[in-house]
């Protein structure tokens, strides 16, 4: 059984009201990222979900989760994929379209980002409705690889972002 997140790393977790439009209470994690042990303990708990698996790369979305990937891929010692918003990448991309709980988005990802039966993992900081994570698996198993885990650090479960990635291993530490 994986150790609990710890009180302080859930009560980091601020509450943004009407972010960024009316009725959307924003879950905040730039204190994580402010406190060297907060940060730390995020990454920790991602590695110690991770222990056992083969990892070949780590699918980090844009934007924040490319500083919690980055920091789990050094600390694993394997690459990173930098999915990105649309018109970001500078080589050739593959891209996918999706809605999101407050309007719609397009993903992109290098079209050599993945080699055949790759084990990517996937890391974001939240999960919402599940649609980023939906189209960011949908692009890593296009180009050929398979996708093993998805890590969050927060999940929203009264939007049921689990219910748009079926048979999919999600781990998220702080569930709100």
């Amino acid at each position: 059984m994986l150790k609990p997140p710890s009180a302080a790393l859930r009560a980091a977790i601020r509450d943004i009201p009407d972010f960024p439009k009316p009725g959307i209470v924003f879950k905040d994690i730039t204190p994580v990222l402010a406190d060297p042990a907060l940060f730390a303990e995020s990454i920790d708990l991602f590695h110690r979900a991770l222990q056992g698996s083969r990892v070949d790369k780590i699918a980090c979305i844009d934007a924040r989760g490319f500083l919690f990937g980055a920091a789990l891929a050094y600390k694993m010692g394997v690459g990173i994929i930098p999915v990105r918003k649309k018109g970001k990448l500078p080589y050739d991309a593959t891209e996918v379209s999706y809605d999101l709980e407050y309007g719609s988005a397009t993903l992109e990802m290098h079209v050599d980002a993945v080699a055949k039966d790759e084990h990517v993992v996937v890391v974001d900081d939240l999960l919402a409705t599940g649609g980023t994570a939906a189209a960011t698996c949908h692009l890593i198993e296009k180009l050929g690889g398979r996708v093993t885990r998805l890590l969050f650090l927060v999940e929203l479960a009264f939007l049921d972002g689990r219910a748009r990635l079926p048979g999919r291993e999600i781990y998220a530490p702080l569930v709100f």
